[in-house]
C-alpha cells in the first residue's frame, strides 16, 4: 500500500478508468421504471372470431378453462364474457383471472408468474379460432390495463386507414422476428360485420325533420340515451333509456321505431334510414387527436423494456413510411420520458454537491472534500457492474431503475461516510505532527477495522434480499445486488485511492490555506 500511495499518478489512472466503466455499464444497462413484480396474478383475454355471439364466446372459452385447471400452481380463476381488457366491450371477448398459489407454495423462479403465464400462453396455441392473450397486471396502478408495453401508431397525414392496418401488420410482423420480441400484436380488426345506416335527406326534409334527429332517435333506441338523474336513498342515479332487446334484433325492427315528424305525427324511422350490411373495424381509435393502431408488445425472455424500446425504435423506422408516427401509453410512457431525462444524472450531482459542502466545512478546508468525492465513483462502478452481471444473467429485475438508483444514491453516502474514516483521522494526525504521507498511511491502518465491520455489516444485511423471493423480490434483488457491489469494490479500492488523494490534495490545501496545528505542535 505504502507504494501504491507513493505514487498519486496510479490513483488518477484508476479513477479514469473507474469513470469510463461506470459510463459505459450505466449507458449498456437497459433502462427502467420498477421491475415487475410477482403479484399472485394474471389476466387472459380471450378472443374468438369477429361476429362471434356471446353464446358461442361462452362455449369456446371452456377449452381455455381446460387449459387453466392444468396449470400446477393454480389456486382460482374466473371468467367474464363480452368483455376484453385489451379490447373493451364485444360479444367475441372474454376476460379470466387467474390467481396462484401463495409465493410460499411455488418457491423457485420456475413457478415465477411470469413463467407461469409463458407456459400457459404456449400450452393454448393449439386452440384453433381463438386468440389467447395472457398478460400480467401493471405495477402501479393506473398506469394502463397490463404490464406489457402499450404502442400507439399514428397516422398523421388521416390517410386510408385499411392500408395504414396493413403497414402496422407488416411492422408488428418483423418486429416479432426480433429475440427481444416476445408477442407484438394489435386488436386492429376489419372483420367485424355490421350495418352501414344510410339516411335519406329528401325524405327527411319532406316531414320536416334533420338527419340529425333521425340518427339521434335511431342512436336512443339501439344504443341508449342518457335522459336525467334521480336521488334515492342518499345516492344519484342515472336514467338510461333504450329499446328493449327482443324490439331492436334485426333490420325488420326498424318499422317498429317511430319519431315524432311535422303536425305532431309519428312515422316510422324505417322511411327515412336504409341498412346495408358491411365489415370494417369495430371503432377507429385517435391518440392525441392523430388517426392511430394501439398495439401491445412484450418483451423476450432475457430482455428488458428498455431493450423493446431501441428494438421498437429501430424496425419502425425501416418498415413503417416516413409519415406514421408512433408513441408509447401509460407506464410505456413512463419509462421512456425516464430514459431520455437526465434527471437521474442531475440528482447523482447534487448528491455530490451537498457531500462537498458539507465536508467542506467539516475539514475547513476546500481541497480535503476531493479526497472523498473521488473514491465514490469506484462503488458506482461495482453497482452497475453487478446490475449488468444480473443483466445478462436473466435475473429478473436488473435494469437501471427506480431501486437501483435509490440503492445508488445510498451507496454515495455510505462510501463518502467509509471515505470521512480516512480522511479525518489522517487530517488529525497531519495535525499533530505527522508527515503527510505517514498520516495517510497510519489512517489506514488504524481505520481498517471499522471500515471492514461497517462494509461487512451492509453487506451481510443484505444477501437475504438477494437470495429470497415473493412479493416484492425483484425490486429487493435490484437494490441489493447494486449496494453490495459498490460496498464491496468501492472499499476495497477506497482503501488504496483515498490515501493517494489525501496526499495530494492536503498538499494543495497547505499551500493555498496554510498548515493547522495543534497546541502541543506549538509548543
Amino acid at each position: 500500500m505504502q507504494k501504491f500511495i507513493k505514487r498519486p499518478v496510479l490513483a488518477w489512472g484508476l479513477l479514469a478508468a473507474a469513470g469510463a466503466l461506470l459510463v459505459f455499464f450505466m449507458k449498456s444497462l437497459p433502462s427502467g421504471l420498477v421491475p415487475q413484480e410477482d403479484q399472485g396474478v394474471f389476466l387472459v383475454e380471450v378472443r374468438a372470431p369477429e361476429g362471434t355471439t356471446l353464446k358461442q364466446t361462452r362455449e369456446m372459452v371452456k377449452k381455455v378453462e381446460e387449459k387453466v385447471r392444468k396449470i400446477p400452481e393454480l389456486e382460482s380463476f374466473s371468467v367474464t364474457c363480452g368483455y376484453g381488457m385489451y379490447s373493451g366491450a364485444g360479444s367475441n371477448y372474454a376476460t379470466m383471472v387467474v390467481r396462484l398459489k401463495n409465493w410460499d407454495e411455488r418457491p423457485g423462479l420456475e413457478h415465477y408468474v411470469t413463467l407461469v403465464r409463458y407456459r400457459f400462453y404456449f400450452d393454448c396455441q393449439d386452440l384453433k379460432n381463438l386468440v389467447v392473450a395472457p398478460f400480467e397486471m401493471p405495477q402501479i396502478p393506473g398506469y394502463g390495463t397490463s404490464n406489457d408495453i402499450t404502442l400507439v401508431v399514428e397516422d398523421p397525414t388521416d390517410g386510408n386507414l385499411s392500408e395504414f392496418a396493413k403497414q402496422t401488420e407488416h411492422f408488428l410482423a418483423k418486429l416479432s422476428e426480433r429475440p427481444e420480441i416476445a408477442t407484438a400484436m394489435s386488436t386492429y380488426s376489419e372483420r367485424f360485420p355490421k350495418y352501414q345506416v344510410d339516411v335519406d335527406a329528401t325524405q327527411c326534409s319532406r316531414a320536416g325533420v334533420s338527419p340529425e334527429e333521425v340518427l339521434n332517435t335511431l342512436g336512443a333506441f339501439c344504443g341508449g340515451a342518457y335522459i336525467g338523474n334521480f336521488n334515492q336513498f342518499g345516492k344519484v342515479y342515472r336514467i338510461m333509456a333504450a329499446a328493449s332487446p327482443e324490439y331492436r334484433l334485426d333490420p325488420q325492427s326498424l318499422h317498429n321505431i317511430f319519431m315524432q315528424v311535422k303536425d305532431g305525427k309519428m312515422a316510422p324511422i324505417s322511411q327515412f334510414v336504409s341498412l346495408k350490411e358491411i365489415v370494417g373495424p369495430a371503432n377507429i381509435e385517435h391518440f392525441n387527436l392523430l388517426q392511430s393502431i394501439t398495439c401491445y408488445v412484450t418483451p423476450g425472455g432475457g430482455y428488458t423494456e428498455g431493450d423493446a424500446h431501441k428494438v421498437i425504435a429501430e424496425v419502425f423506422k425501416q418498415e413503417m413510411p416516413s409519415t406514421a408516427t408512433f408513441e408509447y401509453s401509460g407506464m410505456s410512457r413512463e419509462v421512456e420520458e425516464a430514459a431520455g431525462s437526465n434527471a437521474t444524472a442531475l440528482i447523482y450531482v447534487i448528491c455530490a454537491i451537498l457531500i462537498y459542502l458539507i465536508l467542506a466545512s467539516l475539514y475547513n478546508s476546500w481541497f480535503t472534500p476531493w479526497a472523498v468525492l473521488f473514491s465514490v465513483p469506484f462503488g458506482l462502478m461495482g453497482a452497475f457492474v453487478f446490475a449488468y452481471i444480473g443483466y445478462k444473467n436473466e435475473i429478473p429485475g436488473m435494469d437501471n431503475n427506480i431501486y437501483l438508483q435509490t440503492g445508488v444514491i445510498m451507496l454515495i453516502g455510505l462510501l463518502a461516510k467509509t471515505a470521512i474514516l480516512i480522511t479525518e483521522f489522517a487530517s488529525e494526525r497531519r495535525a499533530q505532527g505527522m508527515s503527510i504521507m505517514d498520516a495517510a498511511f497510519e489512517a489506514c491502518k488504524e481505520r481498517l477495522r471499522p471500515i471492514l465491520m461497517t462494509v461487512l455489516t451492509m453487506i451481510i444485511g443484505m444477501i437475504p434480499l438477494v437470495i429470497e423471493g415473493g412479493a416484492g423480490a425483484n425490486g429487493n434483488r435490484a437494490l441489493a445486488l447494486g449496494v453490495i457491489g459498490g460496498m464491496s469494490i468501492g472499499t476495497i479500492a477506497l482503501l488504496f485511492v483515498v490515501p493517494a488523494f489525501f496526499i495530494v490534495f492536503q498538499k494543495l490545501h497547505e499551500k493555498f490555506q496554510g498548515k493547522e496545528v495543534t497546541c502541543n505542535d506549538s509548543l
